[in-house]
């Protein structure tokens, strides 16, 4: 599970607290991080970095000292601390020849199909160039209260990494990786150097953590190589201040955790799967057990629909798959168990009874 010489895409995640030393941003640490990455892509690798941190850049620039759980408070440190963030990356990557570009996102762009592949498409081309995307969630524009957010940059880096077809993720934090037991409060807990499959129960038996500027704690990250796993993609969850750790984990190094990869889900169903729904639409069981047999959903099976949403949008079946629907939910509303002749004659004769695809589905236990 440790050998990584094939692999040729790259995404490293670094943690607020890795990225800080006392009070302050340590620039030679970014330094050194950016010698190990140069050395990365010298080796005929692409890499994509994801950085938290812009947050408590900013909180520290304006000197407080105290967890900032305002969401006001919380934008205006980020959009003070993301410059302050970047111009400390472009500076410790101009001196190794490398041009790097700002990408912020919001999970909005990832969820609209359209503003996905142009991300997607972005990101390519910049790969294509020699550039070094250095992606952050746009903490400055994004909120839970407006359902923007990732919530952390673990889930961010994981969703980059799948959506990029990455061949392995490198989550850099402020612990050694996954122990049997909680560290903190057993002394005999030991270092798990493998994970084969994250398993629900696994993901369960992990209890948060959080500083006083970050979000992710073990649960998350453990989440995160679930997701990566999904699209083929491998995960070492390695402390960010062991000795050239990025050089050591790519040599195959035994440090921290790796976490196995599954069968590389279809990139169109990755999408679908991560998504966050916009409404839910209930279908009765003939259609449920009609759309597991891979045929398409039809109104007819349509027994009712929750929320506002637009044709084209991703939403829950019965809390048991996810969709593209073809309809709005103003339409869908309107039709739900009619046949096709009725379809037609309330929405036009080039409308059909089809809600959604075997293409444009995904069953979440699947």
């Amino acid at each position: 599970m440790r050998s990584f010489e094939s692999v040729r895409r790259v995404v490293v995640k670094i943690g607020t607290n890795v990225l800080s030393s006392g009070n302050a941003m340590d620039t030679g640490y970014i330094e050194r991080i950016a010698e190990q990455i140069a050395a990365m892509r010298a080796g005929n690798r692409q890499v994509v970095l994801v950085t938290s941190g812009a947050i408590g850049m900013g909180a520290r620039e304006l000197g407080l000292t105290r967890k900032v759980s305002n969401v006001e408070m919380r934008q205006a440190c980020a959009a003070i601390g993301q410059p302050i963030l970047m111009h400390a990356y472009k500076l410790a990557f101009q001196a190794h020849g490398i041009t790097v570009a700002q990408v912020l996102l919001t999970s909005e762009v990832l969820n609209n199909r359209r503003t996905y592949v142009n991300l997607r498409n972005a990101v390519e081309t910049l790969l294509s160039l020699g550039a070094l995307p250095i992606v952050n969630e746009n903490d400055s524009v994004s909120t839970a209260e407006i359902g923007s957010t990732f919530g952390d940059n673990d889930r961010l880096s994981a969703l980059v990494a799948s959506k990029l077809d990455a061949d392995l993720l490198i989550m850099l934090t402020d612990i050694d990786g996954l122990y049997d037991r909680d560290p903190r409060r057993d002394s005999e807990a030991k270092l798990v150097p493998e994970v084969e499959t994250v398993t629900d129960a696994i993901e369960q038996s992990a209890a948060g953590a959080g500083s006083e500027h970050a979000t992710g704690g073990m649960r998350t990250k453990l989440k995160a190589a679930r997701v990566a796993g999904n699209a083929g993609c491998r995960t070492v969850l390695a402390h960010g201040r062991e000795t050239r750790v990025l050089e050591r984990i790519i040599a195959g190094e035994e440090l921290g955790t790796v976490f196995g990869a599954g069968p590389r889900v279809k990139n169109r169903l990755r999408w679908l799967l991560h998504s966050e729904p916009q409404g839910r639409v209930l279908v009765d069981d003939g259609a449920l057990a009609a759309i597991r047999r891979r045929n398409s959903l039809l109104v007819s099976g349509v027994r009712g629909v929750e929320g506002v949403f637009p044709a084209g949008a991703v939403v829950l079946v019965n809390d048991a798959a996810k969709i593209v629907s073809s309809f709005d939910s103003v339409q869908l509303r309107t039709i739900a168990g009619k046949q096709s002749r009725e379809v037609r004659e309330l929405l036009g004769p080039e409308a059909t009874g089809i809600v959604a695809r075997p293409e444009d589905m995904v069953f979440l236990d699947e």
